[in-house]
Parts: C-alpha cells; sequence; structure tokens
C-alpha cells in the first residue's frame, strides 16, 4: 500500500511539473512571437513590456496601454489614424552591414524614417549616423547603453543614459539629437514616462512589428510580408530591426507593395499632438 501512494505521488507531482512548465514555455512563445497581449488598461505602474493584439486584420492594434492614456505623458504608439499614413522607425543596437542598404531604400522611395541608435552605434558608425542626419531622418534616443530602463527609478540615472547618447550624437554630427525616446526592448512603466517627458522627450512605441532581431535566424521574405502586409493599418508606427537581412533585402519592395495599398510615409515629427482615432 505505501508502494502504490509513492507511486501516485510521484506521479502527480511530475504530472504538475509538466503542466506549469508546459504554460510557461506556451507564455514565452507567445510573448517572443509577436509581443501580443489582451485588452488595453491603464499605464502600468509596474515594469509592464509592451505589446499589441490585433482582433481586426488592416485595423489598429490594440496595446497593453491605450493611445489616449499614453497621451498624457507625450507618449505615442499610433500616428494618424485617419489617414492612411505609415511612420517607419528603425531600432539600431549595432551596425549588422545593412544599414547602407536600408537607407538607399528609404531614399529611393523618398521615405523618411527615425533611427533609434544606442552608444555602440554611433560610436562604431558614425559616418552612417552622419547620413541618416544628412538624409533628412531622425536620430532617436534609444539610451547609451540599452539597460532595462524599467528598474531605474532615480532620476538622475535615467537622465544621465539618454543625456550619454545624446551628447555622443552631438559630437559626432554637431547637431542636437531630436527629443524622440524609445525603452530598450519595449519595458516600462508609469515612472519612466514621466521621466522621459520631465526631461521633454516623446516616448515612441510601436503598432507593428515582428520576429526579425534573430541575426542568425532570419525570416524568410514570405514571413516577413506576411506579418508585414495584412497587419498594416492607418497611422501605423512600424518598427524594424536594422541589424535585419531580410528587412534590408525585402525593404525597396516592402514600401513599394505598401505604396500600391495607398499608404504614404511620414516622419515622426508629423505626429499629431493628441490622439486620432479610428471610429468604432
Amino acid at each position: 500500500m505505501l508502494a502504490v501512494y509513492r507511486r501516485t505521488l510521484i506521479t502527480l507531482t511530475v504530472l504538475t511539473v509538466l503542466f506549469f512548465a508546459g504554460t510557461f514555455l506556451y507564455e514565452l512563445r507567445d510573448r517572443d512571437e509577436s509581443l501580443e497581449t489582451s485588452v488595453p488598461v491603464a499605464v502600468p505602474a509596474s515594469t509592464d513590456n509592451w505589446g499589441l493584439s490585433f482582433p481586426t486584420e488592416g485595423e489598429s492594434p490594440v496595446g497593453n496601454a491605450s493611445a489616449q492614456d499614453l497621451a498624457q505623458y507625450g507618449a505615442y504608439y499610433l500616428g494618424d489614424t485617419s489617414k492612411k499614413v505609415i511612420y517607419l522607425t528603425f531600432d539600431c543596437g549595432y551596425e549588422n552591414g545593412y544599414t547602407g542598404q536600408i537607407l538607399d531604400a528609404l531614399k529611393k522611395h523618398h521615405a523618411p524614417a527615425a533611427f533609434f541608435v544606442v552608444g555602440n552605434m554611433v560610436e562604431t558608425a558614425p559616418d552612417l549616423i552622419r547620413r541618416m542626419a544628412a538624409e533628412g531622418h531622425i536620430v532617436g534616443n534609444h539610451t547609451y547603453h540599452h539597460p532595462d530602463m524599467s528598474q531605474i527609478s532615480d532620476q538622475a540615472a535615467f537622465q544621465k543614459e539618454l543625456d550619454d547618447l545624446a551628447a555622443i550624437y552631438q559630437d559626432t554630427t554637431g547637431e542636437c539629437l531630436p527629443m524622440f525616446y524609445r525603452p530598450p526592448q519595449g519595458k516600462y512603466n508609469v515612472e519612466n514616462l514621466r521621466q522621459a517627458y520631465a526631461l521633454g522627450y516623446k516616448t515612441v512605441f510601436w503598432s507593428l512589428a515582428y520576429v526579425d532581431w534573430y541575426v542568425d535566424d532570419q525570416p524568410t521574405a514570405e514571413q516577413a510580408y506576411s506579418k508585414l502586409l495584412p497587419r498594416i493599418h492607418n497611422g501605423a508606427i512600424v518598427l524594424l530591426h536594422s541589424t535585419s537581412k531580410t528587412n534590408a533585402d525585402i525593404l525597396d519592395e516592402l514600401l513599394t507593395k505598401w505604396e500600391e495599398m495607398g499608404f504614404t510615409f511620414a516622419s515622426l515629427t508629423e505626429l499629431p499632438e493628441t490622439p486620432v482615432l479610428q471610429a468604432e
């Protein structure tokens, strides 16, 4: 009888471990695959990761904080949703050999973009940073060291990450860094938004992205199009990574496809002062 009891206890323990392990892996896959979350809530006081869900393809996605809630802190994830306009943004952690090709495609289509850079990118590829500025693109603040900014509660420490990036940009280009900020990894909380707002920055999240950042496991062009074409929407702030070979290879054709769908491209400087949302 004791042996039977022990076997039953071991079986239940194993099943419990497998259940929780499966739940964890499922949630991890969901976050990694498309950064999707559920219905919008107020801006979190505690740390959260920016996330989206797409109830209806071709319409604005739902963020884990609403456009109105973000607006009170000068933050955005959507642009002007009353127009067929796209705001192109690129996160640039380092130069991987593709940024020049991306700039060529943007120039061909007369498409303004914003490049959110870190200190390493400015230090190792100053000519590309100067080219971005010379060709009319925004160079935005992605912090100097790319830390989890949601863990920095001290205003002075928070500011130093932004100021150090702004200083090296000015040394490199002779210009002041435009006041646009994107939290590394999309990790944020309400205090972060307050901190950035107090420094005069607009915080810019995104309303469309896909898994393009694994340099050794790049998506095919077809996989990229399957995410980026059906989910495009009015006022989309698109996040792409400049380290992606796929993005560099498809960007010319991708911009052409979006243009054929009736979209035009706008700078983040053209973001509306208050949210412009589609009618329910």
